[in-house]
């Protein structure tokens, strides 16, 4: 695995360990892994000292020889996640070359099938995404789009070398049952957004009336529970089909004026109000807030159609159930959020 000692990456490890799977993690640091897992989480453990863009990941010849054919799985989670087109080279170093890479590793042990965590933002401009290939030269974005669009076809173009499977997250946010999160990303950075903005506005006085949020007010934010990523991986261990392509979206993601109505009430911070009122007007204090979400606004302004066939058909062959983010769940992940920071 790489990845691991990520939100996702660690709770799908401490569930693979529950269920006696033996995991080699990559890691730069193997300190990191002693402070992300428990000593007897450890115990089935090995670390692979190494880095995303170091040749094999770092594996030199004593790993591969020990371990050819021994593994029977590559699951390459590790990405970097940001949008700003200055960190272009970084990206693409990161997330292209560190799965081609990961990929070339997995042929050199001999491993027979490899799984590919990508993101479901792969469709760049697109209203409509498929469990399919996107070309890597349509719009896009950001780079992060774009590098992982890259990384796909990287991965599918060794489907005839390797069982791969691609799978396609949407936002990823708190578990749905407990809320509990570690994120900085995407929902949650907008969040934190909205908390700095408030702190600022407090230290010059309350806010003498409504603060516009340019964005759709009928726009969708594709949210899904990190618990059922991890269940979408779980069953795919042992029933995923090869040579394909999983979208893990929310058929019935919540409005965009919904989940601004939680956080507003969690950060008792009434003031703000989704428009779509052309930027020209807004007040200096308003565009300065639209300047601090504006990175955010392609995964929160849009309402996009994911077919998730192929998901759905994985999870019932498993036995798990389907996804089911109700607004009690949704409220405990903004609450639990904000709990924490306070």
């Amino acid at each position: 695995m790489t990845g691991a000692t990520g939100f996702l990456g660690g709770r799908l490890a401490r569930e693979l360990i529950a269920r006696g799977h033996r995991l080699y993690l990559l890691a730069r640091s193997p300190e990191k892994v002693k402070r992300t897992f428990s000593t007897t989480e450890l115990a089935s453990i090995d670390v692979l000292a190494g880095d995303l863009t170091s040749p094999l990941l770092g594996a030199d010849d004593a790993f591969i020889g020990t371990n050819k054919k021994k593994i029977d799985l590559v699951l390459h989670m590790a990405a970097l996640v940001k949008f700003d087109e200055e960190l272009r080279d970084e990206l693409f170093e990161t997330n292209l070359t560190g799965t081609k890479q990961a990929l070339a590793l997995t042929k050199a042990l001999e491993c027979p099938r490899f799984f590919h965590v990508s993101t479901a933002y792969t469709l760049g401009v697109r209203e409509i995404g498929h469990e399919t290939l996107y070309a890597t030269d349509q719009p896009f974005h950001n780079p992060y789009e774009e590098s992982k669009a890259h990384a796909e076809q990287a991965v599918w173009d060794e489907r005839h070398h390797l069982d791969v499977s691609i799978f396609r997250p949407a936002i990823i946010v708190g578990d749905s049952k407990t809320g509990e999160a570690d994120s900085k990303f995407t929902m949650y950075g907008y969040m934190r957004a909205l908390e700095v903005f408030k702190r600022r506005l407090e230290r010059r006085g309350a806010p003498d009336g409504p603060i516009r949020l340019v964005g759709s007010e009928t726009g969708t934010s594709n949210l899904v529970p990190v618990d059922y990523v991890a269940d979408v991986l779980l069953a795919a261990i042992e029933h995923a089909r090869p040579n394909t392509i999983y979208n893990v979206t929310n058929d019935t993601p919540p409005r965009n004026e919904d989940m601004l109505d939680y956080m507003k009430h969690a950060l008792a911070f009434p003031h703000l109000h989704i428009t779509d009122t052309p930027t020209s007007s807004l007040s200096v204090v308003e565009q300065a807030f639209n300047d601090m979400v504006k990175v955010f606004n392609p995964y929160l302004n849009r309402d996009i159609n994911f077919v998730d066939t192929n998901t759905k058909q994985l999870l019932a062959e498993a036995g798990y159930a389907p996804l089911d983010l109700n607004e009690r769940s949704l409220k405990r992940i903004v609450d639990a959020y904000y709990d924490t920071k306070s």
